[in-house]
């Protein structure tokens, strides 16, 4: 009986600490992990000291391993009966190519597992007290990428995120922030719309930048915004300068 598997695991948004805790038996246990450039390295010091790591991380406009090659990787140590990680930011079945390298593992006859993580919308909403949906204000929301595979301007259907979404959250979206910004102020989202830029968020260096869909541009540009970052587009970005104002209210209190 073959022994070949492979545990394809999101490792979460940045802080470490929000892995399952699954992941992180998966972590501890593996002789081989594959990983991604978002990944935390204290998830990697989880793993035995003579597991093997290997960095396939992708930056914009940089791989270090293309997507192929990170397949033949992954098969050839799973035939090797090694237990082989891949182990990769946020979810690995939302915009993170999971189901690809599923779909290689399943075509050569190799088991796997898809492990769930934190998704970067869920972590960094919560992380910088940005509601997703909000009774009143929200009842819906879309993740979308703002970058197609090409590297340019994804095709999403801003026409329709406009009117049919309450919030948007836009990953890979900082490089095309101004075609987006157009394409949304074209199609009749209100240029009063709250919005928020978040830098590495759930790290110890997470930065959130808040103003509105038309400052969107120039806050990225002023504020020297860079990758990792989420764009966060809707009503329910109002949430947070609210529970910002109640948590000084109550601090100022205790103190005083």
């Amino acid at each position: 009986m073959s022994t070949s598997f492979v545990s394809i695991i999101g490792a979460g948004p940045g802080d470490p600490e929000l892995i399952t805790v699954k992941a992180l038996k998966r972590i501890q246990t593996a002789d081989v992990i594959l990983y991604d450039r978002l990944v935390n390295d204290q998830l990697l010091a989880e793993a035995r000291e003579d597991a093997l790591r290997i960095y396939c991380g992708k930056a914009p406009g940089l791989h270090s391993m293309s997507q192929e090659m990170i397949g033949r990787m992954l098969i050839t140590h799973a035939a090797e009966g090694k237990r082989v990680v891949r182990l990769k930011g946020g979810d690995p079945f939302i915009f993170g190519r999971g189901g690809e390298e599923a779909l290689v593992l399943a075509q050569a006859g190799i088991a796997f597992e898809v492990i769930p993580g934190i998704t970067s919308a869920v972590g960094t909403s919560a992380s910088t007290l940005i509601p997703l949906t909000h009774r009143g204000l929200a009842s819906s929301f879309a993740c979308v990428t703002g970058t197609g595979s090409d590297g340019n301007v994804s095709s999403v259907r801003w026409d329709l995120l406009a009117h049919s979404v309450d919030t948007l959250v836009i990953y890979m979206g900082i490089s095309q922030l101004s075609d987006i910004q157009r394409e949304l102020l074209r199609h009749g989202k209100h240029s009063s719309t709250p919005a928020a830029l978040v830098e590495r968020g759930t790290t110890s260096q997470e930065r959130i930048i808040a103003g509105t869909l038309a400052e969107l541009q120039s806050l990225a540009v002023s504020e020297s915004v860079n990758n990792p970052a989420l764009i966060i587009i809707g009503e329910a970005v109002r949430v947070r300068e609210q529970l910002v104002q109640l948590q000084r209210a109550a601090d100022a209190s205790m103190t005083g």
